[in-house]
């Protein structure tokens, strides 16, 4: 992880005048308590080697770290990207420096994907939470709320043409959208 000038700066003096979040709590513990080491030992053996020809792969622990911030925060693929850009404390538990590359959405979809075929994910969580547990400690899940207009039919009723109670209507930019 590669700093800038604003990382010193962000480290540097304004560190003790400003007041921490929560966000920024919470990932500095599990940055000390969830046993890193003998997880990315867990998924070394499948992930794929640097140094080949090709594109190469990001750092696995960075990996690992942006897949535990979507499982805590509920984070899809598309928004645990934009999270890392947005939030300096999630791309910071990901060490991520502010040279450094963020992965893409895609790129971690990948990396869910491997975890998935491995049956490493289920495995990673209960080790960690096996850990906590042994600390003293427990998880417990939270979401961050966050509204967003899906795409749906351009109409408010229902297969049967009666008025589906569950929709409702929103304008954007002069065009309404329902759902």
């Amino acid at each position: 992880m590669q700093l800038t000038f604003g990382d010193a700066e962000y480290n540097g003096k304004r560190k003790r005048k400003r007041k921490r979040t929560r966000r920024e709590v919470f990932l500095a513990e599990m940055d000390q308590v969830v046993p890193w080491k003998g997880l990315l030992a867990l998924i070394e053996p499948h992930y794929p080697k640097s140094g080949q020809p090709g594109r190469q792969p990001y750092r696995l622990e960075t990996m690992l770290r942006i897949h535990f911030l979507q499982q805590w925060y509920a984070l899809s693929d598309p928004s645990a990207e934009e999270a890392l850009y947005d939030t300096v404390s999630m791309r910071r538990f990901a060490k991520i420096g502010g040279l450094d590359e963020v992965p893409d959405e895609t790129t971690i979809l990948h990396f869910r994907h491997l975890l998935e075929r491995h049956d490493l994910a289920r495995n990673l969580f209960n080790r960690v939470n096996a850990h906590l547990s042994h600390k003293g400690q427990s998880l417990r899940g939270g979401t961050i709320v966050d509204a967003t207009i899906i795409a749906a039919p351009s109409s408010i009723k229902n297969k049967d043409g009666a008025r589906d109670p569950d929709m409702h209507q929103t304008k954007k930019r002069n065009q309404y959208d329902f759902g």
